[in-house]
């Protein structure tokens, strides 16, 4: 029999590539969980989309899977006292306010087809003035530049766009409008931790910044598309009940980005602390406190959490990490299970001279290199499998590393232990790789389902599960390991500056194709209007 007395909170964990939804004990155990892979779209290269039909889908089986665990050991429902969200940043939806249906599929944030809309916006007056608004640098990673493709590419969209029903949201805003049954309802929000992922919010203020929609309007009046509220990330009452389904009428009522739901599900509350997920792409968050620092050193300033006032973090970015591995497997055949890449660069002593810039997505922080492709260098006759697996580790490591430079830079601090999670942190190659390029010990948990526990407290503090920090202090602190560094410092200064070197070899390669492209398509258009004899006339 279930004790009366239990009292628990659902996290609903909307990743880049599955969904699944935990249920927390008040100790931040998860008593029960369930997963569903979606569908990744890949329709060009550099592009990639989901379908933001199959994400809700995904999210409500898997809200019923867990409670169907969760009930089968004998716990009620009635006990989930609160529902918190934590979802991939940056995937931008559109979809039309008069009927609740997507228009297209959600472009994710890894995408790069906004690159040369990026580049026009980096070369428009005021362009040097945008990090110290919106604390983003101008890429193809924030959702703003995915909103300007779709309105100037789908017709669809622009359509809806000129009769005024335009709706833009991240994922957390679409979900929390879908849950709560669309346009009846038309519970239309979101939280400053995503809001400040889309270059439109001042980081200050927590609002939409008038001047950075006029920058950003490009084509289009910006004014004109329907943006959510942005709300605290804890609220009783701004995200609604889910209307449907085994949880209808319970209240959602937390909700964090996935990389500020890690923070958060890591502890860190106090200035100076600092998180690193290796999840599909990699994220290192530094706790600055209740003011933003504008970083100059190509970090992004992000929200870390508001639970009544806004805590704020200096961020680096990396697209690759999981999602390397991924490649692997999938694209190399190198092996059908992610433990096996760890297997196979653990059979070489080290990378045999070999470095892989993971740029398939460009290179996010701290270079912020749009026109970077994936290259390996330092490829022999020596080179086998083994070498490759351990260099594809070993990136994440060395972009880790880069960062945290940025970040001691920044912030005048040099970090003294770095609280890791994520499915890479399994890998003990990879995190003593880490402790042995950055040289602080490098903390991973027992438990290691810390975005969704970080959602868990966001929706757990606004409906009084837990109140105040101290309480948390004891959540999953036992059973964790640490590594500390096991090479001397130049050895690893050696090893950095191969990866630097590297990089900047990676540099090019796209805008190359693109500028082949261009002429490939110009003289196409040339010969067209001379017509059959316009190859003679220039020869």
């Amino acid at each position: 029999m279930a004790n009366k007395e239990e009292v628990f909170v659902g996290s609903i964990d909307q990743g880049t590539t599955s969904s699944r939804f935990l249920i927390f004990d008040k100790q931040g155990e998860p008593v029960a969980t369930h997963q569903e892979e979606f569908t990744q779209i890949y329709p060009n290269p550099g592009w990639h989309e989901h379908d933001p039909e199959e994400i809700v889908r995904s999210v409500e089986n898997c809200i019923a899977g867990a409670l169907k665990i969760f009930e089968k050991d004998g716990h009620s429902k009635d006990s989930i006292k609160a529902i918190g969200i934590t979802n991939q940043r940056e995937t931008t939806v559109v979809w039309d306010t008069t009927t609740g249906k997507a228009l297209h599929n959600a472009i994710v944030w890894t995408d790069t087809r906004t690159a040369a809309i990026a580049r026009e916006l980096k070369a428009q007056e005021g362009s040097d003035g945008v990090m110290d608004i919106c604390g983003e640098p101008i890429s193809s990673y924030p959702s703003a530049t995915k909103l300007l493709w779709l309105l100037k590419n789908v017709d669809e969209v622009r359509k809806v766009y000129e009769a005024g029903n335009l709706a833009f949201g991240t994922i957390d805003t679409w979900l929390t409008y879908k849950l709560n049954g669309g346009p009846d309802k038309n519970v239309f929000v979101s939280d400053p931790t995503n809001a400040s992922r889309t270059m439109f919010m001042d980081i200050r203020k927590l609002e939409y910044s008038d001047k950075m929609l006029k920058f950003l309007s490009y084509e289009f009046d910006l004014k004109k598309v329907h943006m959510p509220k942005i709300v605290r990330s804890a609220d009783k009452e701004a995200y609604g009940k889910i209307s449907s389904g085994p949880l209808q009428g319970f209240p959602i009522m937390g909700c964090l980005g996935d990389q500020s739901a890690a923070l958060v599900g890591q502890k860190g509350f106090e200035a100076g602390s600092a998180k690193n997920t290796y999840g599909t792409g990699c994220f290192l968050l530094y706790n600055t406190g209740d003011k933003p620092i504008i970083s100059t050193h190509g970090l992004l300033t992000t929200v870390a959490y508001d639970f009544g006032k806004p805590v704020y973090a200096l961020e680096g970015s990396i697209a690759v990490a999981g999602s390397g591995v991924k490649f692997l497997m999938n694209n190399l055949g190198f092996s059908e299970a992610s433990h096996k890449i760890t297997e196979l660069a653990e059979s070489v002593p080290d990378n045999g001279g070999l470095v892989f810039v993971t740029a398939f997505s460009g290179l996010f922080a701290p270079y912020w290199i749009d026109d970077a492709h994936g290259t390996m260098f330092g490829i022999t006759h020596h080179t086998e499998r083994g070498h490759i697996a351990r260099a594809t580790l070993e990136a994440v490591c060395f972009q880790t590393k880069a960062i945290l430079d940025a970040m001691g830079k920044d912030s005048g601090h040099d970090l003294k232990e770095l609280a890791v999670d994520g499915g890479m942190s399994n890998s003990d190659l990879c995190m003593q790789t880490q402790a042995d390029l950055v040289g602080i010990p490098i903390i991973r948990p027992k438990m290691r389902e810390t975005t969704a526990l970080g959602a868990a407290i966001a929706a757990g503090f606004a409906s009084g599960v837990w109140e105040t920090f101290d309480e948390l202090k004891s959540v999953n602190t036992q059973g964790q390991t640490t590594y500390e560094a096991k090479i001397d410092r130049p050895a690893a200064k050696k090893m950095f500056g191969r990866w630097e070197r590297a990089v900047n070899m990676s540099k090019g390669w796209l805008a190359e194709e693109e500028e082949s492209q261009g002429h490939t398509e110009n003289a196409e258009k040339i010969k067209a209007s001379l017509g059959e004899g316009g190859s003679k006339v220039n020869e």
